[in-house]
């Protein structure tokens, strides 16, 4: 369970998503997955506190330039992660002359692009899914623009949210104001509705205007964060396929904006927003010591 111990590491934030970034290219044999306990140790008080660990492996294709792991701080595995990706991306802008780059994630390929300025990255998220084997839910339905989930006792206000995969399970409740709900007592609580059989990331969203979203998400495996990109892409692809918005919206999270492209012509979702710096160092074996005992 030592496979980070005395690894180097950039931690970083994609507004207020804390993300730490580990490189192990150089590492062919290192590319398995990691031990959840050792996850939850660099994640923890005594590591480099993040809501996200991305790690980097060699290409697995000549088409590709890295491998991604992505882990949420309770040491589960995410498929996708739109902060992390840009952070990730902007880390191989600096160390190369690319004007694009491409990885391979859990999620699938994902293309990315530096910004009109510096510490700024445009990530493709993909296209959304919407069927319900897709999501996945645990039952059918024929319209995922709302389903039947209503949430008691926990908030009754709470109901037919619409659900959307981008690479991850979402699920998008309506609300004229965000921070009208306890996100962190009802969040746990509809992740693991029997609905959601891979758990799922729980949003509220309030519509501003037709180019604008105001979002707060409770993201699976993580908890409450400052800012999750693709739970901005759900909520915004979420609020124009059931005609709240336009396909091309400013969405406000606590901790910034995201501005969000719903492209018509591949339906692929653009998403382009900073990232921040915060320190370097190196994982301390004797982090993994305490994890073990």
């Amino acid at each position: 369970m030592n496979t980070l111990a005395n690894r180097r590491f950039v931690k970083m934030n994609g507004l207020g998503n804390e993300i730490v970034v580990v490189d192990l290219r150089l590492t062919p044999s290192g590319a398995g997955a990691l031990d959840p306990a050792e996850v939850r140790a660099v994640a923890g008080t005594r590591g480099a506190p993040c809501d996200q660990l991305m790690v980097l492996y060699p290409a697995r294709g000549q088409a590709t330039d890295a491998f991604v792991r992505i882990y949420n701080n309770d040491g589960s595995q995410a498929k996708a992660c739109g902060n992390g990706m840009r952070c990730v991306a902007d880390l191989l802008f600096r160390e190369s002359d690319k004007r694009e780059l491409t990885f391979e994630t859990a999620a699938g390929v994902v293309r990315c692009w530096p910004g009109s300025e510096p510490k700024v990255a445009t990530v493709d998220m993909g296209a959304p899914r919407f069927g319900w084997r897709d999501i996945p839910l645990a039952k059918a339905f024929l319209d995922t623009r709302a389903i039947d989930l209503r949430i008691k006792p926990a908030d009754p206000r709470l109901q037919s949210p619409s659900v959307v995969s981008m690479g991850n399970p979402h699920a998008v409740f309506w609300v004229d104001n965000v921070r009208a709900h306890d996100l962190a007592k009802i969040g746990p609580a509809i992740e693991t509705d029997p609905i959601f059989p891979e758990r799922a990331n729980i949003s509220l969203a309030a519509v501003a205007s037709r180019g604008h979203l105001i979002v707060r998400t409770w993201e699976r495996g993580a908890g409450l964060t400052k800012a999750c990109g693709s739970a901005a892409c759900a909520a915004a692809v979420c609020a124009a396929r059931t005609g709240r918005t336009e396909r091309r919206v400013v969405v406000t999270l606590p901790g910034g904006d995201l501005s969000i492209d719903w492209r018509m012509d591949d339906d692929h979702v653009m998403m382009t927003g900073p990232v921040a710096y915060e320190y370097e160092g190196r994982f301390d074996p004797a982090l993994f010591d305490r994890a073990k005992a």
